[in-house]
C-alpha cells in the first residue's frame, strides 16, 4: 500500500487578517537578507486572497505575479510596492538599533 500525500500550501491556512500579518512578520524576521522569503510570503498571501484580483489591481499579469513572487523570481522594488499596496499593506522602515542624537 502506498501513501498519498497532498502538497502543502501555506495559503490554505491563512484565513484571517491576523494569521496573514503573523505569517508576514515571521517571514520578514526569518528572511536571509535577500528578500526572497518576503517575496514568497507576498505570493502566498496573494494566493490566500485572490491572485486574479491582485493581477487586476496591480496591472500585472497573473503569470508574472506567480513568477515574481515565487521566491525564485527577482521582483523589482516597484513590483513589491504595487503588490503590497494592492494587498492593503504599507511598507515602513525604522532603524535596527536606536539612533543616538548628539
Amino acid at each position: 500500500m502506498s501513501n498519498r500525500f497532498s502538497r502543502y500550501d501555506s495559503a490554505d491556512y491563512l484565513k484571517t487578517e491576523e494569521q496573514i500579518m503573523l505569517y508576514l512578520a515571521a517571514c520578514i524576521e526569518e528572511d536571509a537578507g535577500d528578500g526572497r522569503l518576503i517575496a514568497h510570503a507576498l505570493g502566498t498571501i496573494a494566493r490566500a486572497r485572490n491572485m486574479m484580483q491582485l493581477a487586476r489591481d496591480t496591472g500585472l499579469t497573473r503569470e508574472g505575479l506567480y513568477k515574481a513572487l515565487s521566491g525564485e523570481g527577482n521582483p523589482s522594488f516597484a513590483t513589491i510596492l504595487k503588490v503590497a499596496r494592492a494587498l492593503g499593506l504599507e511598507l515602513t522602515m525604522k532603524p535596527r538599533t536606536p539612533v543616538l542624537l548628539p
